[in-house]
């Protein structure tokens, strides 16, 4: 993978625009790969703690991404310039991870998901002060459109559940990491120094392995293998090789196309990708309702897509 420069000097307005149309598709396919890891995810929590299983996935994650950049790419194994970049990028995805987890216990999955709602939201308002990107007002106003969607799908059209809804411990817990996630974003291309994508993300992932350790590592070793079902093995799998490595490869890519509230704007899509597969899995189809609101957020996305930057 060749090294790019932070700002993309010297392409044509032509090639810029084939370079954003790259950054968008990214993400497109990173909100579909997200949603198949919640069916997974939930399915490993069943039989193991958020820290221990974490860790696990981060461990695996670092043997892929070292396959992929070490080998599969050839990048040249060297000691990076400026570590404390990637401990504190790691740092933020850890504490994003664990409090998604630590939330869970003490509320629901529909809570969690509203409070992700604001992530794009937050990463716009980071871009300012970290990367000094303005959102234009149309940009701004697809994000709320898109969330006003994603918030009536999350609770189902239920115009009652919405109303009714608190701010709890659960909440609070997450919002800490939804903060650092939506930072985390804007501070990719800020720390970029031109490596390449998979060596800068084999570094965050060893960064964010570090910081779980502490946490994790007990219950880890702990951990008797030999009695989880092949199913978690299997989750595991897929949150470490496609969740981990390969969504962090698109968002890394998308990051340096594109700006930080685009980036996480795609997340709203999240909730209506696992409607779909849910359907297509014969689980059952969402009502009109709750397909109209993922219509509105397809719509709010479209209008910040076409919007210049």
């Amino acid at each position: 993978m060749t090294k790019r420069m932070p700002a993309r000097v010297g392409l044509s307005d032509h090639a810029k625009g084939r370079e954003k149309l790259k950054g968008h598709l990214a993400m497109l396919l990173f909100s579909v790969l997200i949603a198949g890891s919640f069916s997974f995810g939930g399915l490993a929590a069943r039989y193991m703690d958020a820290e221990p299983l974490t860790l696990w996935r981060y461990i695996l994650t670092i043997i892929v991404m070292a396959a992929l950049a070490f080998g599969a790419f050839k990048v040249p194994a060297v000691w990076p310039k400026e570590v404390w970049r990637f401990l504190f990028l790691g740092g933020l995805i850890a504490i994003y991870m664990l409090t998604m987890f630590t939330a869970l216990e003490f509320t629901s999955p529909i809570a969690t998901g509203a409070v992700f709602t604001l992530m794009p939201l937050l990463s716009a308002g980071f871009a300012l002060p970290v990367l000094g990107q303005k959102t234009r007002p149309g940009v701004l106003a697809g994000l709320l459109i898109a969330a006003a969607g994603a918030v009536w799908v999350i609770f189902r059209g239920n115009i009652d559940a919405i109303l009714s809804f608190d701010i709890g411990t659960g909440e609070m817990i997450f919002f800490a990491g939804v903060i650092c996630h939506a930072l985390y974003v804007p501070l990719i291309r800020r720390f970029d120094r031109g490596e390449p994508a998979v060596a800068f993300g084999f570094w965050v992932t060893v960064g964010a392995a570090l910081w779980l350790v502490p946490p994790g590592i007990r219950g880890l070793l702990e951990t008797d293998f030999s009695a989880l079902p092949l199913a978690v093995y299997a989750a595991v799998a897929y949150l470490a090789v496609v969740t981990t490595a390969f969504t962090f490869l698109l968002l890394q890519y998308a990051s340096m196309r594109l700006p930080a509230s685009k980036v996480l704007g795609y997340g709203y899509l999240t909730p209506s990708f696992i409607i779909l597969l849910e359907g297509l899995l014969g689980h059952g189809w969402a009502s009109l309702p709750v397909l109209a609101g993922a219509l509105v957020t397809a719509c709010g996305l479209a209008l910040m897509a076409f919007l210049p930057d």
